[in-house]
């Protein structure tokens, strides 16, 4: 079973915001049953562990090929739960199954037992290090990116040889639920993935209950509850929080790829996304030629319901976190050269470029999470880096530049920065993903998305005896004298 049931449970419905029409009723899952839920997990953890990496890897195989063949019904899900167009939800998908692929077919070399070499004071011991898997872990995923982002967890931790319990946000649990259910198809002898629904306390249970580690996204205030949820069993946690991500444009760029890589970065998704470009900070010398390259490029562009790039905003609150933004800029000098507050027509926002914001605004330190852009000049480069890393936040950055783009992108204080594309390395397969600061820790994608599901366990064997025995009560005093010697040697050389 990949949802569970439990006597007489209360209910919650999805709505669709585009429409407000009910689109899923599904079970608030209280602690019982998410306790039951994680022993289940427990009991499947044996057998998937020990299928190994390959069995592994044709099992998450097989559900890659499920999730392929039924991407247009999960895109339509997708777009009816939280509302991205159908077209970006099938983008989505790609991307999470190029993400699983890889996982799949690298975790062996990742984690599989190595030797590694001693220290010449140890030569008599063999050394091997290996990734163990936690055992169960729990996800608790986002709506926003309700199939990519949960996958870059789940399918890093069930090729890790864990098995999974995933929390899918109440804005989208038909999602978690569909991709649960094709799993199933693909792995039935045991219950390897399995789905808790409902709210903030059926997160909390998870968090509660023995899960060897807790994968997370979403806010950063939620994510500071889920911290201290996990701190009555010290259990760790990988945090994907929010962003206030930039992107810097220098005097020689490309200001028809910067323009198109800011307007795609601020507006896809509604702005809905944790890496998206909020702040843009122009040179000088090319200020004006961007602005109106930006605003030729974006008078086309509405938010709407059909055919329209950018749909409605997902939960009704952050309609007031958009509108309290734009307003406070505006009230302290900021003009709005394209939407406004007029922009906010019921859950729809149509794109919105403020300049002459104040840099300690609402706007411009706070996560806005809607259609808008805040486009400032800056003199140099320098006061570009500077004003970019005046932030809490510090998930990704973007920089277009022909000559220092490096240059630049290396004094960036973020998980991650692209030059000349937005989020570029977010979407390759091999490359690590995470934030610093109010954006979390921990990371996912990569190498080191796959040990992020892992401890490292280390283990010696001695191969022969010592001459030098130094951990016994019997060492002699030409012992010690023979290792004072080999460490004045060894370490009293330097400088």
């Amino acid at each position: 079973m990949t949802s569970l049931t439990v006597d007489r449970p209360t209910t919650f419905d999805v709505h669709s915001p585009a429409t407000g029409t009910v689109v899923g009723t599904y079970p608030s899952h209280d602690e019982l049953a998410v306790e039951a839920a994680v022993d289940r997990a427990h009991g499947a953890a044996t057998w998937w562990r020990t299928a190994g990496f390959a069995e592994r890897a044709r099992r998450l195989d097989r559900w890659r090929a499920e999730i392929t063949r039924g991407r247009d019904e999960l895109a339509d899900l997708v777009h009816a739960e939280m509302g991205k167009p159908r077209s970006d939800a099938k983008l989505e998908i790609v991307m999470a199954l190029e993400h699983l692929k890889w996982a799949a077919r690298h975790a062996e070399k990742v984690l599989g037992p190595r030797s590694v070499t001693p220290s010449l004071l140890t030569l008599n011991h063999a050394c091997r290090v290996e990734y163990r898997p936690f055992g169960v872990v729990g996800v608790i995923g986002p709506w926003n990116y309700p199939v990519f982002t949960p996958l870059s967890s789940i399918s890093f931790a069930l090729a890790a040889g864990n098995t999974v319990v995933f929390k899918p946000s109440e804005y989208s649990t038909g999602v978690g639920v569909w991709l649960a259910d094709a799993f199933a198809r693909a792995v039935p002898e045991h219950p390897v993935l399995q789905v808790v629904t409902g709210g903030g306390d059926t997160g909390a249970a998870l968090c509660r209950s023995r899960v060897g580690k807790i994968g997370f996204t979403g806010s950063t205030e939620t994510g500071k509850r889920v911290l201290a949820a996990c701190a009555q069993r010290l259990t760790p946690v990988l945090m994907e929080c929010g962003g206030k991500d930039a992107l810097i444009v220098d005097a020689d760029a490309d200001l028809r790829a910067a323009a198109d890589a800011a307007l795609w970065g601020g507006m896809s998704n509604a702005g809905q996304t944790c890496l998206g470009v909020e702040r843009v900070y122009v040179h000088t010398d090319v200020y004006d030629a961007f602005l109106t390259e930006l605003l030729d490029q974006t008078r086309e562009l509405r938010a709407g319901s059909g055919d329209a790039k950018i749909g409605p905003i997902t939960m009704p609150k952050q309609l007031e976190v958009i509108r309290r933004h734009i307003d406070d800029a505006i009230a302290r000098g900021g003009r709005a050269l394209l939407g406004g507050l007029d922009a906010i027509e019921g859950q729809f926002v149509q794109p919105t470029i403020l300049v002459d914001v104040p840099e300690d605004s609402a706007a411009v330190t706070e996560e806005t999470f809607g259609p808008t852009l805040v486009v400032t000049r800056v003199a140099t480069m320098d006061e570009a880096v500077e004003r970019v890393n005046d932030s809490d936040y510090g998930l990704g950055a973007t920089v277009f530049a022909r000559r220092h783009g490096q240059a630049i992108a290396d004094r960036i204080e973020s998980g991650g920065t692209s030059i000349n594309a937005f989020v570029a390395h977010a979407t390759i397969p091999t490359l690590p993903l995470g934030g610093v600061g109010a954006s979390g820790f921990g990371r996912v994608h990569g190498p080191d998305g796959l040990r992020e599901f892992t401890y490292a366990k280390a283990t010696t064997r001695q191969r022969f005896p010592s001459p030098l025995a130094l951990t016994t009560f019997t060492r002699s005093a030409a012992i010690d004298s023979a290792v004072d010697r080999l460490v004045s040697v060894l370490h009293g050389r330097i400088g």
